[in-house]
């Protein structure tokens, strides 16, 4: 999975985001972000686009999101997605097509693995005692009910191969811009951000 060219490492723990990668995606969300353990998936110009956030915050609550979409444009454009209908619709076929109810059912066990994963390596206190890990893509408890279509396609960006994600970011409209903007944002210590150059395209797995 890609990782950003900084990280903050506390103790033994792995490096979280940090640096460029995380100034941009504070540019991009507006706020200061949720602990994120990578970038997932990078937008055309190299630019964060999906991170994965840890499953719990630093109090212990839950924090069930696994990819999190971050690229303004993205979010934008599934939002117009979802404004016209497509959860309820997505969620309809998904109840009638066992291919797509297999994906997500396939999608959620690797979440739940890898949120499994990500307490452990971190050291993650779980106030909920543990049982936001074994929920589906973007926290659902009924792996037949679509509950936000930016989780979907965030977790097909980042984990490429899966079905149902793929299929709804085959409707996205749009889903880039196409003059860098992400490259206003602030960075930490003028530190150059990974796209600030104009870098391929890159998802989960490195791939251009």
């Amino acid at each position: 999975m890609t990782r950003g060219p900084a990280g903050a490492r506390v103790s033994g723990r792995p490096a979280l985001v940090a640096g460029a990668d995380a100034a941009v995606v504070a540019g991009q969300l507006g706020r200061a972000p949720h602990a994120m353990s990578a970038v997932a998936a990078r937008c055309p110009f190299g630019f964060p686009a999906v991170v994965e956030d840890l499953p719990y915050d630093a109090a212990g609550r839950p924090f069930p999101t696994l990819y999190y979409c971050t690229c303004p444009t993205l979010v934008a454009a599934v939002s117009r997605l979802e404004s016209g209908g497509g959860v309820a619709r997505w969620t309809a076929r998904l109840a009638a097509d066992p291919v797509l109810a297999r994906s997500a059912a396939d999608a959620a066990a690797d979440t739940a693995v890898r949120r499994t994963d990500l307490v452990r390596a971190h050291e993650l206190a779980a106030m909920d005692g543990g049982a936001s890990l074994a929920t589906g893509v973007g926290g659902v408890s009924d792996l037949l009910t679509v509950k936000c279509l930016h989780a979907h396609v965030a977790h097909a960006l980042a984990r490429p191969g899966y079905v149902l994600g793929e299929a709804m970011l085959a409707e996205v409209v749009d889903p880039w811009c196409d003059d860098r903007r992400c490259a206003a944002y602030p960075l930490d210590d003028g530190a150059e951000a990974d796209g600030a150059g104009g870098a391929p395209p890159r998802r989960a797995d490195g791939s251009p």
